[in-house]
């Protein structure tokens, strides 16, 4: 950042040079004893003053650039202060979540993040189901899948330290398989940074945090698996959570073929990024983080073989086969969720 705002041809090292007055003051000469002088001895001539470094915009800008640097760490935070409740922090190239000891560790990731995932006890007259849900606001809003909260009648959510909060659905999406909501009597949480999911690569190193079967705060890494994957879900909120009671997750169809059970006749398709880091039921809404600590995806399907006419217990649990929303598609359909809307 500092190279960039060094006017070019300006080296820090080198300070400015000052030229001495052209032509030179005559050297003094004292008069001697063999030729008296008729007139008064010279004075010694002035020498110029010393010209002081000047202070235009090549220092105003580096002195900018010493201070840049200096608060580095703490500006994801400083710009989640400064831009209010209503606004979601945005990660950029210099978002710094992890604090910088513990960047690109699991655990880093863990402990910079965990505060901001919760987990979601949705009611309806199905029944009652379990996800989780990212905190984007300090005061309470939180993103979810549709499918983690359509239909409920109440909702309770639990924060990392153990409150819990009766939650209202805002908005919902679900072509898009998004939800927000908002907690009551909310303030002073600990928002997540969502990142770009533009610049996700094949590779990447990834971490998922949520309440898989209810464990708050379950933590497992992995990898990005594919990008752009076409994933698609029921939209059908009682034969979805129908099936989600009888276990094995929230069925999806990818490839042509359904996983977790039948999608029905109703449903949406979206690009989703696919890892392999461990999801399970429970899982949905939660968050997909890279290594700076900013989430990247809201996760939103898994496979399980538990629910897809396996009757054996051993091949249960994740098969490292799940997907996530891009967090720019729940970047770009915030304001709508926000206004209410509920498709």
């Amino acid at each position: 950042m500092t190279e960039s705002l060094r006017p070019s041809g300006e080296h820090e090292s080198s300070p400015h040079q000052v030229n001495p007055e052209w032509p030179p003051p005559p050297a003094y000469a004292p008069p001697t004893h063999a030729q008296p002088s008729s007139r008064p001895a010279q004075e010694p001539a002035p020498q110029p003053a010393k010209r002081k470094r000047a202070r235009g915009p090549a220092a105003l800008l580096a002195a900018v650039a010493i201070v840049a640097a200096a608060v580095g760490g703490g500006t994801a935070y400083g710009v989640q202060e400064l831009t209010g409740n209503d606004t979601v922090a945005a990660g950029s190239a210099s978002t710094t979540v992890v604090p910088s000891s513990q960047k690109g560790t699991v655990s880093g990731v863990a402990e910079a993040v965990t505060p901001s995932i919760v987990e979601i006890n949705a009611t309806s007259n199905a029944g009652s189901s379990t996800g989780s849900g990212v905190i984007i606001t300090s005061d309470g809003e939180i993103v979810t899948n549709n499918h983690v909260v359509s239909g409920a009648s109440s909702i309770e959510v639990r924060t990392s330290d153990g409150k819990t909060y009766e939650a209202e659905t805002v908005g919902t999406d679900s072509g898009k398989d998004l939800a927000l909501i908002k907690l009551q009597d909310a303030s002073g949480l600990q928002a997540a940074t969502l990142g770009d999911s533009d610049g996700v690569r094949v590779g990447d190193q990834v971490v998922a945090i949520g309440s898989p079967e209810g464990l708050t705060g379950t933590v497992t890494s992995g990898i990005v698996s594919a990008l752009d994957r076409d994933v698609t879900v029921s939209t059908d909120e009682s034969e979805s959570r129908q099936q989600r009671q009888q276990g094995g997750g929230w069925p999806f169809e990818y490839g042509g073929q359904e996983f977790n059970g039948d999608t029905g006749s109703s449903t949406t398709t979206y690009q989703a990024i696919q890892t392999d880091a461990s999801l399970n039921p429970g899982n949905s809404g939660g968050a997909l983080i890279d290594m700076n600590g900013d989430i990247i995806g809201i996760n939103s399907a898994m496979y399980s073989a538990s629910g897809s006419g396996s009757s054996s217990s051993s091949d249960a649990g994740s098969v490292g086969l799940g997907f996530a929303i891009p967090i720019n598609t729940v970047t770009s359909d915030l304001s709508a969720l926000r206004s209410g809307s509920t498709t």
